[in-house]
């Protein structure tokens, strides 16, 4: 995600170029955290981020503001930076926020969205199925998953058409990539998250709201138990 305009503190006249800088400095510092580059629950400091991320201080120290608001680091003053290392309520405040929106948007996406929306998602994701039970879960599929993951959840929230909604959403989704990046995805568990997705999807196509709402809590019920485990 991309946060458009990042100011300083007291300031909402900076220059242009420093709030691109900012955007900047902070896709590099979740690309580094989600990249292991940066491991979840490391004291860093600014400097160091300065040299990891080729960015200079007061950009990052902007970008870093942002970030403690939305929950991904804390900055220790004079001391440095201390990013999140998720455990198991921060996992389940995510869910819980998910399921929370995420039930009452897909009753609005269940409405609204055009029949070629669902054709397109559920050939989408029969694609790749096939493919994960053909060849496996390599890296591309990996990324596949990932890609299918943003854009059924994305347009489900999306419905909503609602700027607080989304703002929140983009911290939640922060989060969700915190807590997977210790998970241990196989074929099989790839496989069953691809077939909940399509019971939600098959659910919205069907125009059943109540279905889709069941689906979606089914969904992250065992997501939730994936992510701790549980299986």
């Amino acid at each position: 995600p991309r946060m458009q305009g990042i100011k300083r503190d007291g300031d909402r006249s900076a220059p242009a170029a420093n709030r691109t800088l900012s955007d900047l400095a902070y896709e590099r510092i979740l690309e580094a955290l989600y990249a292991r580059r940066v491991p979840a629950g490391a004291f860093v400091s600014q400097s160091d981020l300065v040299t990891l991320l080729d960015i200079p201080v007061a950009p990052i120290r902007d970008a870093l503001r942002v970030l403690e608001a939305e929950g991904v680091v804390i900055i220790h003053p004079r001391s440095g930076i201390e990013f999140i290392k998720p455990g198991l309520e921060l996992t389940k405040a995510t869910y819980q926020f998910r399921g929370i929106i995420e039930r009452a948007a897909v009753r609005v996406f269940t409405d609204t969205a055009e029949a070629q929306v669902f054709d397109t998602l559920a050939s989408e994701h029969e694609a790749l199925r096939t493919r994960i039970e053909a060849t496996g879960l390599d890296a591309g599929a990996l990324n596949e998953l990932e890609r299918l993951e943003v854009l059924l959840h994305g347009a489900i929230v999306n419905s909503l058409n609602n700027p607080l909604i989304d703002t929140s959403y983009r911290r939640i989704h922060n989060y969700l990539r915190l807590v997977r990046l210790d998970r241990k995805l196989t074929p099989p568990l790839a496989l069953k998250s691809l077939r909940e997705h399509l019971a939600i999807i098959h659910a919205c196509a069907l125009r059943d709201g109540d279905a889709a709402d069941a689906a979606v809590q089914a969904h992250f019920a065992a997501a939730f138990q994936r992510h701790i485990g549980l299986h």
